[in-house]
């Protein structure tokens, strides 16, 4: 029926692959991807809390995972490796071993050595690279000589827990496990969850062999039986759900809550055992009424009908003797709240986006064309498409948009490692975890924030001896924050550290050519000189720093994101470095715009209110302006002056008010046109360094309009009259 086999040298091997197998084995990669980076984290939360019971049992679930559906998916060297860790764990969780640096260091380099090898199973074979033998020496040094056991003979034998269900405190869940008839070639083996199920507490299986053909109708590659388990234990139920998570698609699974020891009262009932049967659904109530009328016990009633097999009415009078053993208090079952989920392909979702970004510009282009034909009728249907076409757009960018928190958590682990490796203490602060950004934006920042990080650590702060020298506490403190503004995410990097010395900076820059010796510039422009390729103040060649690339690195992804990068630094007080993104590389809200024959649209996000402006204030060419709004002074640009578009503009002209980083800036254009679904494309390399401009859009009729970057157009209009 499926599964694996040990062979003479202990190892343990899968079948023959089976159709299937390559997309399963990356489905298992890309979950045991997610469930490394939480245990990662949890093992970084324990090195803060040593004692915290919870934070043990997820490690230990976590590693009872990997082995079990590792060896179920063919990840052999995964399943022998992680079995040494999970008994390591299962010995803390008794309060054998106690939590210590020592192990944590070698359980987080046992995540290291589990990633690489689901990059290539077969990689174990390369002695150098091949990590594991020195780890699981390191953890077999936490177990006596006779705990330490094959690997092989702990992964597969089932064998029943007992006649009854052993009171040892908890609940007692009742599961219906129904697996996918064709599970075999889907490279799972009911036998393995089962075991899972036992290693959680004492349990009853019944299986259920109902649905077996006849010998000359079975199927070898086809599983016909299926399982109801009585499991009596004090993991909560999210636990139990957890070893079916690479299997949920393939199987019917019902959890249910059928006593909690919380409730016991002496002299209680449990529920009788027609009510237990129409509960599971195994019978519909009116046959059980057609059943009770007759004067027989109920099971050999139900048995003689045909109603339900004989399997089933023992089944269900375990349950009942199980909870009046533990007195337990009838109840309704108490199942959580499940939500349905699915794993989606980033290529297909990214095409899906495209496919609604096109849809919204032919909606623009059908909505246009009504208004031209005055067609009633037909506005009340392109009204209608437009509702529609906002609301997918919506819907399909939100689920786009993740947590940034996810991304924060990864970094955990390098601030640990690197901070050890420079002899420095340094506790990584995150807040705004909350906060979402389109998923492509977010996998596109790793990179940048690995770099922005390593550097507040290696020259933001100081060692241990020098802050306490500087009146500082020894442990440095670096804090990686982000929160929205407006259509923007901000994210910021500080650090408590010494500060960037702007004299230090200039002279490394002379020194290495980047600049003139006699070139007069302002701090903000001595701080951006650490994003020129090939510049560094490290007097040496590490490996954390001195090559001048990492932020080199940072600018430029950040520049493909659309976004920005900043520095801000105070001697002795630490650095800020921030970070501004959009929420979206696709589509946004825009107000449309019209100066001379060009068009231009500004994102909805920062847009306040319009209004009007005579033409007869300022200096002809000035780049900006100060309007009188409401009793506030107002600065404002004139798009036609800084784009330097020709023809005459009109007597009385308009004013977009924005709000960018706080302050209230106009902008003056001739036309308000209106709001305009803005699908963002990209701006050929020949336009990308335009300053003020961050792409364009295709327009109803067709034409293009451009896509105004406000903040980088004040940038731009502020670095000009500084020069």
């Amino acid at each position: 029926m499926g599964g694996l086999f040990r062979a003479a040298d202990g190892a343990i091997h899968g079948e023959e692959a089976m159709p299937g197998d390559d997309i399963h084995r990356q489905a298992f990669r890309e979950e045991a991807d997610e469930l490394l980076t939480e245990l990662e984290a949890s093992l970084l939360e324990l090195e803060a809390q040593p004692d915290n019971a919870e934070l043990i049992n997820k490690v230990f679930r976590a590693m009872h995972t990997l082995k079990g559906s590792g060896a179920m998916f063919g990840f052999d060297d995964i399943a022998v490796f992680t079995h040494d860790v999970e008994t390591v764990f299962d010995r803390v969780r008794n309060g054998e071993i106690g939590i210590s640096k020592k192990l944590l260091d070698l359980t987080l380099a046992s995540c290291d050595h589990v990633k690489w090898l689901l990059e290539d199973p077969d990689l174990g074979a390369s002695p150098k690279m091949n990590k594991g033998p020195e780890l699981l020496e390191g953890f077999r040094a936490f177990l006596p000589a006779l705990v330490v056991e094959d690997a092989s003979e702990a992964v597969f034998a089932l064998e029943d827990t007992g006649d009854g269900v052993e009171d040892r405190g908890g609940n007692i869940y009742r599961i219906r496990f129904r697996p996918d008839p064709m599970i075999f070639s889907f490279g799972g083996n009911p036998v393995h969850f089962l075991e899972d199920l036992m290693a959680l507490g004492p349990c009853k299986t019944f299986a259920h062999l109902d649905k077996v053909p006849r010998l000359s109708d079975i199927e070898p590659a086809s599983c016909y039986v299926w399982w109801d388990v009585l499991l009596h234990t004090s993991a909560p139920r999210e636990e139990i759900q957890d070893i079916f998570t690479f299997i949920e698609d393939q199987c019917e699974l019902h959890i249910d809550l059928v006593a909690k020891r919380d409730e016991l009262e002496d002299a209680v009932t449990y529920k009788k055992l027609g009510e237990i049967l129409v509960e599971r659904a195994d019978i519909a109530p009116e046959d059980l009424e057609a059943a009770l009328s007759r004067q027989k016990r109920l099971g050999d009633i139900l048995t003689e009908a045909g109603l339900v097999t004989k399997k089933q009415v023992e089944s269900a009078l375990a349950e009942q003797q199980a909870a009046k053993e533990v007195q337990a208090k009838a109840a309704p079952a108490a199942t959580a709240p499940t939500t349905s989920s699915i794993r989606i392909a980033a290529d297909k979702l990214d095409f899906l986006v495209d496919l609604v970004g096109e849809l919204v510009i032919v909606q623009a282009q059908i909505k246009q064309a009504v208004v031209q034909s005055g067609d009633s009728f037909m506005m009340s249907l392109s009204e209608q498409l437009e509702r529609l076409s906002d609301d997918l757009r919506d819907s399909t960018l939100g689920i786009r948009m993740l947590p940034i928190g996810a991304t924060f958590s990864k970094y955990r682990r390098l601030v640990r490692d690197l901070s050890a490796e420079l002899g420095k203490e340094i506790e990584l602060v995150t807040s705004g975890e909350e906060t979402e950004l389109d998923k492509t934006v977010i996998e596109r920042l790793g990179d940048p924030l690995v770099h922005l990080l390593r550097n507040s650590i290696d020259h933001g702060v100081e060692l241990p001896a020098d802050r306490e020298a500087a009146g500082k506490p020894r442990c440095g403190v670096v804090t990686l924050s982000a929160e929205h503004s407006g259509g923007e995410v901000i994210i910021r990097i500080s650090d408590d550290g010494a500060g960037m010395n702007p004299e230090r900076i200039k002279a490394k820059a002379v020194e290495r050519g980047l600049i003139a010796a006699d070139a007069e510039l302002t701090n903000k422009e001595i701080f951006n000189l650490i994003f020129l390729p090939g510049f560094s103040t490290a007097e040496k060649v590490t490996s954390v720093s001195g090559r001048g690339v990492g932020m080199d690195v940072v600018k430029r992804g950040i520049d493909l994101l659309r976004g920005s990068v900043e520095i801000d630094s105070s001697p002795n007080k630490g650095s800020v470095i921030s970070i501004r993104l959009p929420l979206t590389l696709v589509i946004i809200n825009g107000l449309q715009v019209m100066v001379g024959d060009e068009y231009y649209v500004a994102p909805l996000s920062i847009v306040e209110e319009c209004v009007g402006l005579s033409r007869n204030g300022g200096r002809e060419g000035d780049q900006s302006q100060i309007i009188n709004l409401r009793g506030e002074s107002v600065p404002f640009i004139r798009l036609r002056d800084w784009f330097e578009i020709p023809g005459t503009p009109p007597r009385i002209e308009q004013i977009v008010i924005t709000r960018v980083e706080g302050m209230r800036v106009g902008l003056v254009v001739d036309h308000v046109i209106g709001e305009h679904q803005t699908v963002i494309k990209g701006l050929g390399r020949i336009f990308r360094d335009v300053e003020g401009l961050s792409g364009a859009t295709i327009k109803g009729d067709g034409t293009m309009a451009l896509i105004l970057d406000v903040p980088g157009l004040l940038r731009a209009i502020s670095e000009a009259s500084a020069a």
